[in-house]
């Protein structure tokens, strides 16, 4: 069985969308999830310490997936948007704990 041509365009998109926007979709976990853990009560670094263990993992999934979907739109439309999206709710989430 003969795998499919890839243009080199094809494969840089695909690399920069598990790095960067595995990166923004960990980012945002890790924003959301310490404003979100710290607003049910528990302590900063505890929040702090446990989302980034688990934005490692999140990492790990979403750079493997971001090769393996059928869809490269999709793929930047989920990890950088859903990215994008949890920055902005952790950052609203963040103003109203200091109000």
């Amino acid at each position: 069985m003969h795998a499919p041509s890839v243009s080199r365009a094809h494969l840089l998109a695909r690399i920069a969308a598990a790095v960067f926007g595995g990166y923004a979709f960990a980012w945002g976990l890790v924003a959301l999830g310490m404003a979100g853990l710290f607003a049910l009560g528990m302590p900063f670094h505890d929040a702090e310490h446990l989302t980034a263990m688990l934005a490692m993992l999140a990492y790990l999934v979403v750079f493997l997936w971001a090769f393996a979907a059928r869809s490269l739109p999709r793929v930047w439309l989920v990890l950088a948007g859903g990215g994008a999206l949890m920055t902005g709710a952790a950052a609203l989430l963040q103003t109203t704990l200091v109000r």
